[in-house]
């Protein structure tokens, strides 16, 4: 968010003021149109605060019209801005080689990691093994080994199947396929009690090792205990 705020200032935004009666339905829309603002703040019931970029007022004006508010700018910031009050400054040129030299330094790093494919395994604890196997937010580009740190995050976790590193601009895009719990295996050899899995009637009982818990004749259903050790057969009718 603090990187595009920064980029916002680069190209200019404006500050705006809304006024009406549905200034929640005016932010859902701004949202659902993908539309950034920040710095909102709420003057009174009716009155809202925010910034936008430029480019992006023509299209709020529609989504005020349509929600019944009205918007104006309040002031104007940004670089264009600054340029247009100093251009006939030389310091001024030397700041803005400076804003251009950060904008180009700070591109050659990771500043988000987002995590897609997770659905029981939480992203805070994706990204916690990522730091430690080498990728963080802040981290530089041409530092990370993905091809490392995707070996090393499938030796420390189980509970992945597959993942992938993709770096996007100052984004690391990772991909995970979560790992399918391993089913209990019984020991063959160990003794374990026999359970009906459905309702029937026992019509033979044959236990050659251990103790039958219920009789000929009688009406099981599922989840009845039917004999106390492995090695013991029984017939039942359903």
């Amino acid at each position: 968010m603090l990187f595009k705020i920064f980029l916002f200032f680069i190209i200019g935004y404006v500050n705006v003021e809304v006024e009406g009666f549905f200034i929640e339905r005016f932010i859902n829309r701004c949202v659902s149109s993908k539309i950034f603002i920040w710095g909102l703040k709420r003057k009174s019931d009716t009155r809202l605060m925010c910034n936008m970029g430029i480019s992006d007022f023509k299209s709020v004006r529609k989504i005020a019209k349509e929600t019944r508010c009205k918007i104006k700018i309040s002031y104007k910031k940004g670089l264009p801005f600054l340029i247009n009050r100093y251009k006939k400054r030389k310091i001024f040129g030397i700041f803005l080689l400076t804003i251009v030299l950060c904008i180009i330094v700070m591109s050659k790093f990771v500043w988000n990691i987002e995590v897609k494919g997770l659905e029981k395994i939480s992203d805070e604890s994706i990204i916690s093994t990522l730091k430690e196997c080498g990728l963080n937010t802040g981290v530089l580009k041409n530092s990370v080994d993905i091809d490392k740190v995707i070996e090393r995050v499938r030796l420390e976790r189980d509970d992945i199947a597959w993942i992938g590193i993709n770096i996007d601009g100052t984004n690391a895009i990772v991909e995970v396929v979560e790992a399918s719990p391993k089913p209990e295996i019984l020991d063959k050899n160990e003794y374990c009690n026999i359970v009906s899995d459905k309702t029937g009637i026992i019509t033979k009982i044959n236990v050659t090792n251990g103790m039958a818990n219920v009789s000929v004749g009688d009406i099981v259903e599922p989840g009845t205990i039917l004999a106390n050790r492995l090695d013991g057969r029984l017939i039942y009718w359903c």
